[in-house]
């Protein structure tokens, strides 16, 4: 377990050279890619993500330790998928229509990828439409909506309006995020859950597909 701890550590310390350089001396000693990223990127997360709650980091320190996930993650792509990693679901995701911040997006997306999800970036600026079709062609089972802007966050409601209407809101959970969105608002519109920050994305994530 000596290279998972390592791995752990120089994740959270942001260290990105010496975690590739580590990732790739476990990989050539036989770790297999699901167990680095089960027992050392992913805790290491989790410790991100607390100390993000706890306001030792704050963005600049996660977008570093989320880049360096990143790049473990793909000196990993081959034996990850050689282990058949099992999905635990897909989630579409964007920044709706007159938007355009991705940075809590872009976060989430590491850590859901980083868990084990396959996740369709729409991107920014996302029209209504869009969401709908993505809903009915690619059949995610999560749709996140991501707003910065109180101006913006009402196109949520839209959204959710406009996938009642074309009959498919019953076949997609509903999960919304951003500066300006709390539990009040998700409630109001009718999504089926609220994301605070990319630090509880990934149990946030699972919980609404539990339910």
């Amino acid at each position: 377990m000596e290279h998972i701890e390592a791995i752990r550590e120089l994740l959270v310390q942001g260290k990105i050279k010496e975690l590739t350089d580590e990732v790739r001396i476990a990989l050539a000693g036989g770790y297999r890619g699901s167990e680095i990223l089960n027992q050392g990127l992913m805790p290491a997360m989790d410790i991100v993500g607390q100390k993000m709650g706890n306001s030792e980091f704050f963005i600049p320190e996660v977008l570093l330790r989320a880049k360096a996930m990143q790049s473990a993650i793909d000196i990993m792509q081959f034996s990850l998928t050689e282990d058949q990693t099992r999905q635990l679901g897909t989630v579409a995701i964007g920044t709706v229509k007159g938007d355009v911040h991705d940075i809590g997006k872009n976060l989430v997306i590491i850590m859901l990828k980083g868990t084990g999800f396959k996740v369709i970036d729409l991107g920014v600026n996302v029209a209504v439409q869009t969401f709908v079709d993505t809903v009915i062609q690619a059949k995610p089972d999560i749709l996140g909506m991501s707003a910065m802007l109180t101006t913006t966050m009402q196109e949520m409601e839209k959204v959710i309006n406009a996938l009642k209407s074309s009959g498919c809101r019953q076949n997609v959970k509903v999960i919304v995020g951003g500066a300006p969105v709390n539990d009040a608002w998700a409630t109001k519109i009718g999504a089926d859950a609220y994301c605070r920050d990319c630090a509880v994305a990934v149990e946030k994530a699972k919980e609404t597909l539990r339910k």
